[in-house]
């Protein structure tokens, strides 16, 4: 607490000290997994703010995002912020049916993340966002690199996404090059936006990148469960995958024993919400406007206190 309190004060901003009756239930650390991408570095520190404003010892913990299931299993990893539908569905589900792993519930924003491209580019590309206009306009999104075949710049690999299963299940012309980072991967967009230079990428949303390029996701056949688990499902009979990624929640998760440990920490994580719009505006204060993840944390945090002090009702009895 105190740590977090002087980096307020050196950054000009405020946070009422907690009620003074309230005592961490345990001086156990708890370890919040920090993945990649933006919106979860802001998330997981304003987190890390709330719950150190409340005396807990916290610690962030850099983990692979499609690793990171046996951390949770056996208490390595304590709490997540984000989990996205769109990559982590199946293996979700599967470590939460363990019993080791607990849903947290909705951070609140919708989830979709897939193959886009901007506005300019349709015209190079007649048919789109129809996804099966890349088999016959691939050269039009080609490099040097992989001429004739199309450029797919896809996230880093530690995301999954399964983008090399689906270009070979539909049979499309491309090869998929992998952004370093989730920093690399957008800024290789607004270098390439601004100079109208051919792009097709893996773009999500919440995030600003929607919001400030024109553009479009491209159209593939609607997921469904068997498409990632039955290779007879739609239209490619040998191969799973032949569908665009699953849209929908963004979960927060934890570690089941933890909450005999840190009960009101838990419930906490639980309340925590936020909108998508106000989640892409403060990846664009970081990815944009280059401010610090923690800056825009703990701006957000004096800013919105008295929401956050609702979600810690625990800690006021």
């Amino acid at each position: 607490m105190k740590t977090i309190l002087a980096t307020a004060a050196a950054a000009g901003v405020a946070l009422s000290a907690p009620a003074m009756a309230f005592e961490p239930e345990s001086d156990q650390t708890i370890k919040l997994m920090q993945a990649d991408w933006t919106s979860m570095l802001v998330n997981t520190e304003i987190l890390n703010i709330i719950l150190s404003t409340y005396g807990y010892d916290v610690e962030k913990v850099i983990a692979d995002d499609s690793a990171r299931y046996p951390g949770f299993e056996t208490g390595d990893l304590t709490m997540a912020v984000e989990t996205w539908q769109t990559t982590q569905d199946k293996a979700f589900n599967a470590s939460v049916g363990t019993g080791k792993v607990l849903d947290m519930g909705e951070l609140g924003p919708h989830a979709r993340e897939d193959w886009w491209y901007p506005a300019y580019m349709a015209d190079l590309c007649p048919g789109l966002p129809n996804w099966e206009a890349l088999k016959s306009c691939a050269e039009a999104f080609s490099a040097p690199e992989t001429a004739p075949k199309g450029r797919y710049l896809g996230a880093p690999v530690s995301w999954g996404g399964f983008d090399e299963e689906r270009i070979e299940a539909l049979d499309l012309p491309f090869e998929v090059v992998h952004a370093g980072t989730d920093a690399a991967m957008f800024a290789e967009l607004q270098s390439a936006y601004e100079r109208k230079a051919p792009i097709l990428l893996w773009v999500y949303t919440p995030h600003w990148a929607p919001s400030v390029f024109e553009g479009s996701f491209v159209e593939f056949p609607a997921y469904e469960e068997a498409c990632y688990s039955d290779p007879a499902w739609g239209l490619n009979p040998d191969k799973a995958y032949d569908c665009g990624k699953p849209q929908g929640w963004i979960k927060k998760m934890a570690w089941a024993e933890g909450e005999k440990v840190w009960p009101c920490a838990y419930e906490i994580l639980r309340n925590f919400t936020m909108d998508g719009d106000e989640v892409g505006n403060l990846v664009y204060k970081v990815d944009v406007e280059g401010q610090t993840v923690e800056d825009v944390a703990m701006a957000w945090a004096t800013e919105n206190e008295a929401r956050w002090r609702e979600w810690a009702t625990c800690a006021a009895n």
